[in-house]
């Protein structure tokens, strides 16, 4: 399989930076060639990258190494319940141990994008107790692990972006007074797990509008399987969780948030919603590391 950008499938780390990019109005596909061939050579021992394009941005420079199925995001859902789309060009994940290591290739990178791109959004992430939630819950209980990772993430050799990944992220705005409001166990109703060690909850106490019934989606008997990266965000007055996630297939994303929304067909939408809300949305494509590396000649 083609080699993958290894920032990816390093776990653990306990800081991250989470910057989107907005493309500057009338930059040609040579300019921003040029630029990202510069800025994705940048690197410190202990800074993992993984760099991603949104669909108009990778198909702008590297046509011919486009997955077909690379699209924007668009907005899920309907009335006050919707999975909003921000869709920007460019998205940089750093991350590692190193905190000041981490704002260091921040702000490079953002220096060397300065005149293709500005940057949109930024959040900072960190690791909460032991790989938890803010809510309390650990979060990623059913990630793949060893193989399953690369076969779940990552496009299959022999077709268009071999070795790279779809990636969906969205910034999640938690309301942790009204969920902490709520008892133990109806917590663990709202997400289908146990709180203390995330087992799941048995099928006939487990509530059909719980995170794990909505999230956790077969589609002609396939389960709809991510690779899920995310980490809590944020402080005292705003805090959440930066949803990262990477799958072989793109319409994976699709079907689990029209599950959690309610468009699904049932009318059923995630009770997690109810207390934690999207405020932002995109998909990008992050290429191997072969096509990284050659993007200034593609």
């Amino acid at each position: 399989m083609s080699e993958p950008q290894a920032g990816i499938f390093v776990e653990g780390s306990t800081s991250h930076f989470f910057l989107e990019y907005k493309l500057i109005e009338g930059v040609s596909a040579a300019q921003l060639k040029d630029v990202l061939a510069k800025a994705v050579v940048l690197g410190d021992a202990g800074v993992n990258r993984v760099w991603s394009f949104g669909a108009d941005c990778w198909r702008s420079i590297a046509p011919a190494a486009c997955p077909a199925d690379l699209k924007p995001f668009v907005a899920i859902g309907e009335g006050k319940r919707v999975a909003p789309a921000t869709q920007q060009g460019i998205f940089l994940w750093l991350h590692g141990d190193n905190h000041s290591a981490n704002f260091d290739a921040a702000m490079m990178a953002t220096t060397v994008l300065a005149s293709v791109a500005v940057l949109q959004l930024e959040k900072i992430g960190f690791l909460y107790k032991d790989s938890r939630d803010l809510s309390g819950f650990i979060d990623g209980t059913e990630n793949p692990k060893g193989r399953g990772q690369q076969l779940v993430a990552l496009i299959p050799d022999g077709e268009p972006g071999a070795g790279g990944s779809y990636v969906m992220s969205q910034q999640w705005v938690h309301n942790l007074a009204s969920f902490h409001a709520l008892s133990q166990s109806e917590q663990e109703g709202v997400i289908g797990r146990t709180k203390p060690d995330s087992i799941e909850l048995e099928d006939d106490v487990m509530p059909e509008n719980s995170h794990v019934s909505r999230s956790d989606v077969k589609i002609n008997g396939v389960s709809q399987k991510l690779y899920r990266r995310s980490v809590p965000y944020g402080g005292v007055l705003e805090h959440g969780l930066y949803f990262l996630a990477f799958s072989c297939d793109v319409r994976r994303f699709d079907h689990i948030l029209q599950s959690m929304f309610g468009v699904s067909g049932d009318g059923v939408h995630d009770h997690l919603t109810d207390f934690s809300t999207p405020v932002s949305g995109n998909y990008w494509f992050a290429p191997s590391a072969a096509e990284l590396s050659a993007i200034g000649s593609l």
